[in-house]
């Protein structure tokens, strides 16, 4: 099965997955673990870690990964890659998806009196939009797509190894830390990151599908 074939594959049953994980948590099967997951950062919550893990968020907010994304669109634009540029409208894609699964999926925000509080973003805009629900993390999906992204095309375009691997390290470095973040702020629940990382997945595949495609020669 060639490559591609396989990527398409994969992509299809991630997304059922995606949809199999959300419908388990519109029906509550979720609720116990997340719980736990929380009551586990709590134990372990430390105060002076409060800043370092608010900077860490500050990789997925909408202003860096919307900075990142354009830079790197343009950067295809500039080098001949036009219509590979066209990839990055799966960020905006995804946020639109984000929003309406927060207003069909009734899945609360982690109480306010719980969370350590997040970095300034301009997604605090959004929060009436997204109905007080929770369900997928924003940050967590930004992430998997945006340095996701980033990751495949250096790979893709650089000669050096040395590079492609640090790109993949740092890119796969930045989603669990990213991971972490969200759950040790207590800002989301354990389903919202896994949901996040499920739908921020089958959209970076569907951009590599993007760039990957045949073309006539």
């Amino acid at each position: 099965m060639p490559a591609l074939v396989r990527r398409l594959v994969l992509t299809g049953a991630l997304a059922g997955a995606f949809v199999g994980f959300t419908s388990f948590v519109a029906g509550g099967g979720m609720t116990t673990t997340d719980h736990q997951v929380l009551d586990a950062m709590e134990s372990i919550w430390e105060p002076a870690l409060r800043l370092p893990m608010q900077a860490v968020a500050l990789v997925g907010g909408i202003e860096l990964t919307t900075l990142v994304a354009l830079g790197l669109a343009g950067y295809l634009w500039r080098t001949g890659f036009r219509a590979d540029a066209a990839a990055l409208l799966v960020l905006p894609a995804a946020v639109v998806l984000e929003l309406a699964y927060k207003n069909l999926l009734f899945h609360p925000h982690v109480p306010p009196s719980l969370s350590k509080g997040d970095a300034p973003s301009l997604s605090e805009l959004f929060e009436p939009v997204s109905a007080g629900n929770s369900y997928p993390s924003g940050h967590m999906l930004r992430t998997v797509i945006v340095y996701g992204l980033v990751a495949f095309v250096v790979y893709r375009l650089s000669g050096r190894r040395w590079l492609r691997l640090a790109a993949v390290l740092g890119a796969l470095i930045l989603v669990v830390l990213m991971a972490f973040d969200r759950l040790y702020l207590e800002l989301h629940w354990e389903s919202d990151v896994i949901g996040a990382l499920l739908l921020g997945t089958v959209c970076l595949l569907a951009a590599t599908l993007w760039l990957d495609r045949p073309t006539p020669v």
